[in-house]
Formats: C-alpha cells, structure tokens, sequence
C-alpha cells in the first residue's frame, strides 16, 4: 500500500510544481500582479492559473480518504489483490483527471475520472470493513 501512496504524493508534488512555476512565469510576465497570490482571491487570477489551483486542490480532498484508507490497511496488515488493484486504479484515475484537468478540460472525460476514484475509494473502505467486521 505504500507505492500507490508514493505515487499520489510524487502526482501531488508534480502539480504543485506546475503551479508554482505559472505563478512564477505569470509575476514575472506581468500578466498579474503578486500581491493577487495574497488570498489567491481576485478577478486578475488567469482561468490557467486557477485551472492550475483548482486541480491542485483537489489533490487534497477525496485523495486524503484514499491516504487514510491506505494507512488503515499498513496498520491492520490487510492486503489482497483487490485492494491493491483498488488503489493502483484509484492513482491512475487520479493522474488521469489531472491530465485532463491540466490540459484540455474536457468535463465528462474528467468526471469518468474522478467518478472512477470515488468508486475505488469506496471500494477500499468496504473491503476494510468487512476485514475488521
């Protein structure tokens, strides 16, 4: 359960790289002012930069029950295919959506991938239930 975990955290960290060199590009361009990353709030943000932003916020939100769900298996030591499967799926899903939301946008793509997600996600969290029920 550890690598799908290192390869949400490496996918985490690529976006958040991305993000932080458009900001960068965007400030130094002059395309927006610096200050605006202040509250990350204002009508001068890019629709890039908050696609960029959007994304990287969402690795933070159902990726986090995959995380837990992830660490409750190390500590039961439960594994079985299935789960494993589950959360090798639930990252390639997680890439893809990424990819999609990075890139062209295209929002039924993107919704199969973030719906593929939940789904292992759930998976996962019944499959750790019924082994500790």
């Amino acid at each position: 359960m550890f690598y799908p975990m290192f390869a949400m955290v490496l996918l985490t960290l690529i976006v958040a790289g991305i993000l932080l060199f458009s900001r960068i590009n965007a400030a130094k361009s002059g395309s927006v002012d610096p200050r605006v990353f202040k509250l990350n709030q204002s009508k001068e943000i890019p629709d890039r930069l908050i696609q960029i932003t959007n994304n990287y916020s969402n690795l933070f939100e159902i990726p986090l029950l995959f995380y837990i769900a992830c660490l409750l298996a190390i500590v039961l030591q439960y594994e079985s295919k299935l789960l494993i499967g589950m959360a090798w799926l639930f990252v390639a899903s997680r890439v893809v959506h990424s990819g999609i939301h990075l890139t062209r946008n295209k929002i039924i793509p993107r919704l199969f991938a973030f719906l593929t997600g939940i789904i292992c996600v759930l998976i996962m969290w019944i499959l750790l239930l019924t082994h500790i029920i």
